[in-house]
């Protein structure tokens, strides 16, 4: 029961870095990180989660749930950007909670993570498939909301998946050309779209409260149902509700800490790459999302594809072919960005004898955890392909909300147990801005639906499963100490 919560050393996780086989080039910059922050958080938030919950919970107040949700990142991002320059090792906050709060809750953390980002890319494959059928007019068999299998979610997953494997530096510059694509049109969209918008859109701002139209359960927010109160769509708790699943549009800060260890300067690039593509994406949103419902009535865009449908609503055709080309470039830079960080966690896990350590090897010659990033494709493809968009974002964002109050929690510890440490960057008010940083994460997750936690908890006993089966004997920190049978050989 010891090993459970025995701690890695920072020291110990940087000297892993240089383990001969598990060793990742070092050749990010900070402007490859920015492109990071930004490629993989503007996305599809933007271009499909702005219209779906303005439909189902917030009306044109969707611009208040995207201010409240970016709040809460924000708090999060400043936890983050300390403990990446201070600890710049791949795993994010995977190894954050090893150094702090000891091997189970790592464990814990990182397999949520796997949810986390392996979802997120499902999703936004998902996305891009909806506006490529849209721009080209596909089959609905082939592509779009109601394909299964989407083979054109499938398809994307599958190339970028190659992508990932040649190396971070070559994923980097598409994403460069990407990000550039797509703040194009996001910025397209904000200018145009301000001439075709209807005040009588807005009225009223926050539509009022009503009865879910489903008799489950299951679909209310967890904090209506402990509370007694009556399944609502809409009004302030609607506001509160879609918050809590756009916030998935917000986490591309955390996929910029999976990249510390291949950035060359860590503690001062990191932080500067989390902080400044949030700002600057989170004030995209807002304006996007106050343009595209002023356009359109907020009940017209339950789609995939609402950026789009806005423009057509307006008679604008043309403008619409424009903005799906855009969104198809732009989240593209979403999905390699995620698959990415996913690869780049679970070699983490792996390197630490917490996984098989086969999954932990380094291409010779690209630098870059080959075998993981190819699992990694091969089971977002299959997510992509076969389940629904809105249940994998509902999922995604409990994972990303759990993560960040363990990071939170982290920074406090650290902080106390090794007051020592050099920090490239440090949060302000701990431990006041970590403890709001956990209740508000910790609203936002109760705001989300019964049925998205069931699948959660299910996931997190899957997990428990592999560690005590697998993970907590195999680990190299208790093998070291004499604590568990040796680590199988790679």
């Amino acid at each position: 029961m010891s090993s459970l919560f025995r701690t890695k050393s920072i020291e110990q996780s940087m000297r892993d870095t240089d383990e001969p086989g598990h060793k990742l080039r070092k050749n990010l910059s900070a402007f490859d990180l920015t492109v990071f922050g930004v490629g993989v958080i503007i996305g599809t938030g933007i271009f499909v989660l702005t219209g779906q919950q303005a439909a189902r919970n917030a009306g044109p107040a969707i611009v208040l749930s995207f201010a409240l949700a970016g709040i809460v990142c924000a708090l999060a991002a400043l936890c983050y950007a300390e403990f990446a320059s201070t600890v710049p090792v791949a795993g994010s906050a995977y190894t954050f909670s090893y150094a702090t709060l000891g091997q189970f809750v790592a464990w814990v953390i990182g397999w949520d993570l796997c949810l986390e980002l392996a979802l997120g890319a499902a999703v936004v494959s998902r996305g891009w498939s909806a506006y490529l059928q849209e721009l080209f007019d596909l089959p609905s068999w082939l592509a779009g909301d109601v394909a299964r299998p989407d083979f054109g979610a499938a398809f994307i997953v599958l190339v970028l998946s190659i992508v990932a494997i040649v190396g971070a530096k070559l994923s980097g510059r598409i994403t460069g050309v990407l990000v550039i694509i797509k703040l194009a049109v996001v910025i397209f969209v904000i200018g145009l779209g301000l001439f075709f918008i209807k005040a009588a859109n807005y009225k009223p701002f926050i539509p009022a409260a009503e009865p879910s139209a489903k008799s489950s359960g299951g679909d209310a927010p967890l904090l209506q149902v402990l509370a007694g109160i009556t399944p609502q769509h809409f009004g302030w708790f609607g506001v509160v509700a879609a918050a809590s699943i756009v916030f998935f549009a917000y986490i591309g800060f955390d996929v910029v800490a999976t990249t510390a260890e291949e950035t060359a300067r860590p503690q001062r690039d990191v932080p500067r790459g989390i902080i400044g593509s949030l700002i600057i994406c989170g004030v995209l949103y807002m304006a996007v999302s106050f343009v595209v419902t002023g356009m359109a009535h907020y009940g017209d865009l339950n789609t995939a594809a609402p950026l789009a449908k806005a423009f057509d609503l307006a008679g604008q055709g043309w403008a619409a072919n424009l903005i799906s080309l855009g969104a198809v470039c732009g989240i593209t830079s979403v999905i390699l960005v995620l698959l990415v960080g996913q690869a780049r966690v679970s070699f983490a896990m792996a390197r630490d004898g917490l996984l098989p350590p086969v999954l932990a090897k380094v291409h010779p010659r690209f630098g870059t955890p080959w075998v993981m990033s190819a699992i990694t494709g091969a089971v977002v493809l299959v997510l992509a392909a076969f389940v629904p968009l809105s249940e994998l974002s509902e999922l995604t964002s409990i994972g990303t909300l759990f993560a960040f109050i363990v990071v939170s929690i982290g920074v406090v510890v650290l902080r106390r147990t090794r007051p020592d440490l050099p920090r490239g960057f440090k949060a302000p008010l701990v431990p006041v801005l970590p403890i709001v940083s956990v209740l508000a994460s910790l609203w936002l997750m109760l705001n989300l639906p019964v049925v998205t936690w069931v699948r959660f908890l299910i996931w997190m006993a899957v997990g428990l499963v592999v560690y005590f089966g697998y993970g907590m004997r195999r680990a190299k920190l208790s093998a070291e100490r004499g604590e568990a049978a040796p680590v199988e050989s790679t």
